[in-house]
C-alpha cells in the first residue's frame, strides 16, 4: 500500500553563475596578493610569469562570463561541473608550481568540491571529488620546491608529505559529504514546508467558503426580489389561466424557495458566524473522528473531564488537519481498534491517539517528524509515515502543541501519539 501522502522530491538544485563569478574574483584577488607578497616583499624565488599567467587566465574567463551571461543566469549541472573543474585545475596547477602539498594553501583544493556538494547532483560532485584526489596526488610528486629564502632548499620528508596527502583528501571527503547532507536536508525541509503551507492554505480556503456563500446570497438578493415581485404580478393576472396558471404558480413557489435558501445562508453567516468559528473540544474531536469511522476499525473515544468545563476555542484548520492525519495513520495501521483519549485540566489540554498495531520500528521512532520518513514498520508493512506526518506535526506545533511518539508496552502494544497544549491556547471562552 502506498504512503498516505506520496509527495516526491523534485527540487533540482542549481548554482547561480553570479555566485561562481564572485567567488572567482575573490580567488583572483587572493592569489594575486599572495604571489606579489611572496615575489616582491619576501623575495622568495618562484615561477612568477607562469603564476601570473594562470591567474590572468582565470580572470579573463571570469570577465568573459560576466559580459556573456546575465547575473541571474543559473547553471545546468554539466556547465557548473565544467566551471568548478576549471577552477580546480587552475588552483592545482598553481600549487604544483609552488611546492605542491608543502604549500600551506594546498587545502584550498577542497573548496570547489564543497561548492559542488552543496549545490550539484551527486554524480557531478563525486566526479569532481575524484578529480580533486587525482590533483592532490599529483601535488605530492611535484618537482618544484616550496618558495623559500634564496640559497635554501626546504625539503619536506616523504612521510610528512604522505600525511599532508591523507589530511587533505580526508578533509575534502568529510567536508563534501557533510555539506551534501546538510544541503539535501535543507532542500527537503524547504519542499516539505512549502507543502505544509499549501495544505494549510487549502484548509483555510475551505473554512472561508461560508463567507463566500453569504456574499453570493447578498448579491443575489436584489435580482431575486425583482423576480418575486414580477411573479406575484403574473400570478394575479394569469392565476386562473388554463394555459399558464400552473406555470406561474410554480414560478412563484420556486422564487419563494430561493428566497428562503438565501435567507438561511445570510442568517448562518451573520448570526451563527461566531458559533461556527468556535468549537468546544468535544465537537473538535468529533469532527476529526467522523471521516474515519467507516473503514472497519473501531474508534473508541475516552473523555477525561467534565464537558461542562471543557475548553472552547477558535476553529483552527491546522489543528483539524494535524489531528486528522494522526488519526488516519492510526486507523491504517490498527488491527481492530483505535483509542482517542481526550483530557483537560485547568492548565493542560491533551489528546492521545493509540492503535493496536505493531507500533513504530526502533530506527523510525527516533526520526518521526522528519520529512520523507516513509516507513513506519518493516518493509513489508502496510502504509507509510512520510510527508503527511511531517505536515501534521508542523501544523500542530505551530498551534502551540507539543508532540511525543512512543510504543505501548507488552500488555498493550501499538503506537501512541500524545499531543498537549497549554489550556490558554485552546480556550477562548469569555469569562463570566
Amino acid at each position: 500500500m502506498p504512503a498516505h501522502h506520496p509527495y516526491e522530491v523534485t527540487t533540482i538544485r542549481t548554482l547561480r553563475l553570479q555566485t561562481i563569478v564572485r567567488l572567482r574574483w575573490l580567488a583572483v584577488g587572493g592569489q594575486t596578493i599572495t604571489v606579489l607578497i611572496i615575489a616582491f616583499w619576501l623575495r622568495f624565488p618562484l615561477p612568477l610569469t607562469a603564476c601570473c599567467g594562470l591567474i590572468a587566465f582565470l580572470a579573463w574567463v571570469n570577465a568573459y562570463l560576466t559580459v556573456r551571461y546575465p547575473a541571474a543566469h543559473r547553471l545546468q549541472p554539466l556547465a557548473a561541473f565544467a566551471l568548478l573543474g576549471l577552477d580546480l585545475a587552475q588552483l592545482t596547477a598553481l600549487l604544483f608550481m609552488t611546492g605542491g602539498l608543502s604549500n600551506p594553501f594546498a587545502p584550498l583544493v577542497c573548496v570547489p568540491v564543497i561548492i559542488s556538494s552543496a549545490s550539484q547532483p551527486k554524480a557531478q560532485s563525486i566526479a569532481l571529488a575524484c578529480m580533486a584526489v587525482l590533483g592532490i596526488t599529483a601535488l605530492a610528486f611535484t618537482p618544484f620546491p616550496l618558495p623559500w629564502y634564496p640559497g635554501v632548499v626546504l625539503r619536506v620528508p616523504s612521510l610528512l608529505t604522505a600525511g599532508f596527502w591523507f589530511a587533505i583528501v580526508s578533509t575534502t571527503a568529510f567536508a563534501a559529504f557533510y555539506t551534501y547532507r546538510v544541503s539535501l536536508e535543507a532542500s527537503q525541509l524547504s519542499d516539505a514546508l512549502a507543502a505544509t503551507e499549501l495544505v494549510l492554505q487549502r484548509e483555510k480556503h475551505l473554512s472561508q467558503l461560508d463567507g463566500l456563500a453569504a456574499a453570493a446570497a447578498h448579491e443575489l438578493g436584489t435580482p431575486l426580489a425583482t423576480i418575486t415581485v414580477v411573479a406575484k404580478e403574473m400570478e394575479r393576472e394569469l392565476g386562473d389561466d388554463p394555459r399558464f396558471g400552473e406555470d406561474v404558480h410554480l414560478l412563484r413557489s420556486q422564487s419563494e424557495r430561493c428566497r428562503d435558501i438565501l435567507r438561511r445562508l445570510t442568517t448562518l453567516s451573520s448570526e451563527d458566524e461566531a458559533h461556527m468559528r468556535r468549537l468546544p473540544l468535544s465537537s473538535l474531536i468529533e469532527e476529526v473522528m467522523a471521516p474515519h469511522r467507516e473503514f472497519g476499525i473501531q474508534i473508541n473515544l475516552v473523555e477525561i473531564g467534565d464537558r461542562a468545563h471543557e475548553p472552547v476555542g477558535n476553529r483552527n484548520a491546522g489543528i483539524l488537519y494535524g489531528l486528522g492525519n494522526l488519526l488516519e495513520n492510526a486507523v491504517d495501521y490498527a488491527k481492530k481498534e483505535v483509542t482517542v483519549t481526550v483530557a483537560h485540566t485547568p492548565d493542560v489540554v491533551s489528546v492521545v491517539i493509540e492503535d493496536d498495531g505493531d507500533g513504530y520500528a526502533p530506527d523510525i521512532l527516533s526520526r518521526i517528524g522528519e520529512p520523507y520518513v516513509t516507513q513506519r514498520q518493516r518493509q513489508d508493512s502496510a502504509g507509510g509515515l512520510g510527508l503527511g506526518l511531517f505536515i501534521a506535526k508542523t501544523l500542530l506545533e505551530r498551534s502551540g502543541a507539543k508532540l511525543s511518539f512512543e510504543n505501548g508496552g507488552s500488555e498493550k502494544p501499538g503506537a501512541r501519539v500524545r499531543v498537549e497544549w497549554p489550556r490558554g491556547l485552546m480556550d477562548t471562552k469569555t469569562p463570566n
